[in-house]
């Protein structure tokens, strides 16, 4: 829990000056008396607002004056919001929030903290809250939003609060909450907690040079601070431009329990000064929006990156000031590339929209994003999203960077992808080769996809490697690997080509059967897979019965004959899905093509003896 020790009680409401910082009680307005976290008592759950929320809106709407002032009011009077304490949820409910700026994709790592906060909240039966920080007008877009917002929803993590959902503290866009930000500004500056500063940028940036020539911090210098009433007044009233500056009390020191990083202080004064809540143009600069937004939208716990910890002080400092209990905060760690430098596009894959559109499965990214940074003690690995609803917990959560793994997250997403019943993954491979113009029949219900996806399950790590797996399937290199052979060329399986090729290696023996076979009509069809899958079983082992041939002697040029190769998925199960695709896959050599090439292979090797 978050605190600010200062030399006065300015900060807490209803609290004489000079009184102990403790556990206090405070009376709102048409409420019975109700404990609130005074600055120095830490402590974990649910922090309650010392004044009241934002009021209910119609969903979409932005806050008008009045909706503000109705919530202004209430934050001047200390009236709670109701007995249950947070809206939407039960007394001593988590209330946490996730709050992406829509300027580009979801990093995966706002994805983890996204991932953190569901969790939370369902692990407590709290309320998960998407507030969307849009102040930034100039990179904002919705479309940015909706692609956030449909990567959240392909995760599994829907909220109950936010956009395209509604909720009772709305609006959940702070581009929508402009007025609640204006007067609120206003009223720490009538009650002497913020004041307008007239410098300009050129004065600023003078001052900023002159401290860093004398080795001072490059702090404002309260030049405005304490300026005459009837000059601020004056300027003001002749509409010079101003921004509106906190006033930092003196001898400030802000001290927070984390969650994750444990006791972290910091010492007002010498780090931040007095610092901006609006800028001359009257837009509120992030740390005042995301502090209102805390406070008025109830939310209990704050789970975000560290990235973000420096942030803390200011906003501490401003919800105090606005006479709220801080939450608490959890700041985890950064999650880095395998160079152990921060994740970024030069890493690969780091939105969330790349890894779904390079085959990568919602369930494997959850369980993987969880794993960086937390684990449950155990060596467990897998983990169902309700599974980690149940296992999670902040106290597991490491201050350690987390190494973001690639090859670990494409081995769980195969364990996930060949796991999948077999209707949902049919549709996976069937999008996947229509896209690739492997299959031109791609009905995820077709004889053909069937069999197609049966023979490459057990190689998939990513649904797009359904599409390299199907087409080597439906290649023939018979005459390509006999050449390799023949030349000594370096390659995948030349050596076992080159002994089976040998006047004792069986490919020619082997090879005449399979052809005598194929003539006599006593070679299975595999038009019936049902039908085909034992009868080949059946062939195989008579063949190499007659042959005087087993295991690896009969199997080995049986698939060099009929596939081109040494190794791959099972050869009957080629021939069914040869018979399956017939007509419909542009790139497959067919059984006929294939049994044109081999005759004619045997009788060169046959004319060549």
């Amino acid at each position: 829990m978050a605190g600010v020790r200062v030399p006065s009680m300015a900060f807490v409401p209803a609290v004489a000056a000079g009184a102990a910082l403790s556990r206090c009680s405070f009376t709102a307005a048409g409420a019975s008396s109700r404990p609130f976290l005074s600055s120095a008592a830490p402590r974990r759950g649910l922090l309650r607002p010392s004044v009241p929320l934002a009021p209910p809106l119609a969903r979409g709407l932005s806050m008008n004056a009045a909706d503000a002032a109705a919530a202004v009011a209430g934050v001047a009077s200390g009236a709670r919001a109701g007995d249950g304490g947070a809206p939407g949820g039960a007394p001593g409910g988590t209330r946490v929030r996730f709050a992406p700026s829509p300027t580009g994709s979801l990093h995966v790592g706002g994805a983890r903290t996204a991932l953190f906060n569901y969790l939370l909240a369902r692990k407590d039966g709290g309320a998960f809250i998407v507030r969307v920080e849009d102040t930034d007008v100039a990179r904002s877009t919705r479309a940015s939003e909706a692609e956030v917002l449909a990567d959240l929803r392909w995760l599994g993590l829907e909220w109950d609060e936010g956009p395209e959902v509604g909720g009772d503290v709305g609006p959940y866009r702070q581009s929508e909450r402009g007025e609640l930000y204006k007067q609120l500004a206003a009223r720490l500056v009538e009650e002497g907690k913020a004041y307008p500063c007239f410098c300009t940028e050129e004065e600023l940036e003078a001052k900023r040079l002159a401290a860093e020539a004398e080795g001072r911090p490059p702090q404002y210098d309260g030049t405005w601070r304490d300026a005459d009433a009837e000059v601020v007044a004056a300027k003001v009233a002749a509409g010079e431009p101003y921004t509106t500056r906190f006033r930092v009390p003196d001898g400030s020191r802000v001290v927070i329990d984390d969650a994750v990083r444990g006791e972290v202080a910091w010492d007002a004064n010498s780090t931040v000064g007095d610092f901006i809540l609006t800028r001359s143009s009257g837009v509120p600069v992030y740390n005042f929006c995301v502090a209102v937004d805390d406070a008025t939208m109830g939310v209990s716990t704050v789970v975000r990156a560290e990235e973000h910890l420096t942030n803390t002080l200011r906003q501490v400092l401003i919800l105090e000031a606005l006479g709220f209990s801080p939450p608490t905060y959890a700041h985890v760690s950064l999650i880095l590339g395998e160079d152990r430098s921060k994740l970024s596009k030069r890493h690969g894959a780091t939105s969330v929209s790349q890894f779904r559109e390079e085959g990568y499965l919602p369930e494997a990214m959850t369980n993987y994003l969880a794993l960086l940074g937390w684990n449950d003690g155990s060596e467990r690995e897998l983990y169902t999203l309700p599974e980690l609803v149940a296992a999670f917990d902040l106290s597991r959560v490491t201050k350690s960077p987390a190494v973001f793994d690639g090859d670990k997250l494409r081995w769980m997403n195969g364990q996930y992808l060949r796991a999948l019943p077999e209707d949902r993954l049919r549709a996976l491979t069937a999008e996947a080769w229509a896209a690739a113009g492997t299959l031109s029949d791609c009905d995820a219900e077709s004889v053909a996809v069937a069999e197609a996806t049966s023979l490459v399950r057990g190689s998939l790590e990513l649904v797009k490697d359904a599409v390299a797996e199907l087409d080597n399937a439906l290649s023939y290199p018979l005459e390509v690997a006999i050449e390799a052979a023949a030349d000594g060329t370096d390659g995948d399986g030349e050596a076992g080509v080159a002994a089976l090729l040998a006047p004792d290696g069986g490919f020619d023996e082997v090879a005449a059967a399979l052809l005598a076979a194929v003539d006599d009509g006593s070679f299975p069809a595999a038009d019936d897979p049902a039908v085909h899958a034992p009868a080949w079983k059946a062939w195989v082992k008579a063949t190499g019965k007659a042959l005087g041939r087993k295991g690896a002697r009969i199997f080995h040029p049986l698939r060099l004959a009929l596939t081109g190769k040494m190794s791959g998925p099972d050869v009957g199960a080629v021939l069914r899905v040869l018979a399956a695709v017939d007509g419909s896959a542009p790139g497959a050599v067919s059984l006929e093509d294939r049994l044109a090439t081999l005759r004619k292979v045997v009788a060169t090797r046959a004319g060549q003896a």
